[in-house]
């Protein structure tokens, strides 16, 4: 067996299982929402936080891979910008396109960078969340909330609420004041951290809903082709001309080539965005994703 599939087929069997057992059942209906929450509101803050707080922040390929997702984000934004202008989208529907080609399953992205590169690269990936999370976040709320007169309240308070710019934040901030982590507070943030991705990949196995892949075909292949296709192209292209090293360049391609994040759901929900529509654009590219990413990670290799 080659290493990239060795690598690779436990993240999507844990995704169909999370899929098999919410059908079946088992443990409860109940039980994934909150399994859900607590990833997202403990665990995964946890690893964002520890990963963070230990990275070396005055690593020189910082200030490339800000770069290089300012560059491939604000091109995605503009486009999409032209794109709505175009077709005329109401927020409703430009919040979810936004969300399906911005936006990035991070449990995907930290189980496979983990499993191909180790710790030199989720450090790496750990900087680059650290710059994109914020701005993905901030973007989805303003496409989704653009025909409401952009109250600054009900922009800024979904952004400065969200558990992941939050432990970012404050683990620049341990960082930088150099934090002591003794005391088992280390081996506390690492068991944590260390539940997150298997359970956030049952997860996001759990959250598949095949039912909504029927209508708007035309919408959900679109969305897919921006954010599988379009997106790590774009990448692509900047890494070259950047000049970066192979592991970031992988790295950052991979990164916008990842599937959208159930997350995306839940904020289209809450902002009234069409979240029928991005159920299914979430479904599909994760299905999807499962073929294209080990093509990309060949490709690329």
């Amino acid at each position: 067996m080659s290493p990239l599939l060795a690598a690779l087929w436990p993240l999507f069997a844990l995704i169909l299982g999370g899929y098999t057992l919410r059908r079946a059942g088992f443990p409860s209906a109940a039980f994934w929402p909150g399994a859900e929450r607590l990833n997202y509101f403990i665990l995964f803050p946890a690893l964002l936080f520890s990963s963070l707080a230990a990275a070396p922040l005055d690593n020189p390929a910082l200030g490339r891979v800000a770069l290089c997702v300012g560059l491939v984000l604000g091109g995605g934004w503009l486009t999409l910008l032209l794109a709505r202008r175009l077709f005329r989208w109401p927020a409703a529907r430009f919040g979810v396109f936004v969300q399906s080609t911005l936006r990035f399953n991070t449990y995907i992205g930290l189980a496979m960078v983990g499993a191909l590169f180790g710790e030199a690269g989720l450090t790496l990936m750990a900087l680059l969340l650290a710059v994109s999370v914020p701005a993905v976040n901030m973007l989805s709320v303003h496409a989704l909330t653009a025909e409401d007169g952009m109250a600054r309240g009900r922009f800024l308070l979904p952004v400065l609420k969200n558990p992941l710019i939050i432990a970012c934040l404050m683990g620049i901030l341990a960082n930088l004041a150099g934090m002591d982590m003794a005391g088992g507070v280390d081996n506390l943030l690492s068991l944590l951290a260390a539940s997150s991705l298997p359970l956030g990949l049952l997860c996001v196995g759990a959250a598949l809903q095949p039912r909504e892949l029927s209508g708007q075909t035309g919408a959900l292949v679109l969305s897919s082709l921006g954010r599988l296709l379009l997106m790590p192209l774009a990448a692509w292209l900047v890494v070259r001309l950047l000049a970066m090293p192979p592991m970031e360049s992988t790295i950052l391609v991979l990164f916008f080539a990842l599937p959208c994040a159930p997350t995306a759901y839940v904020l289209a929900r809450e902002l009234r965005g069409d979240a029928q529509l991005m159920a299914g654009a979430i479904t599909l590219q994760t299905l999807l994703g499962m073929l294209t990413l080990p093509i990309l990670l060949w490709l690329l290799g």
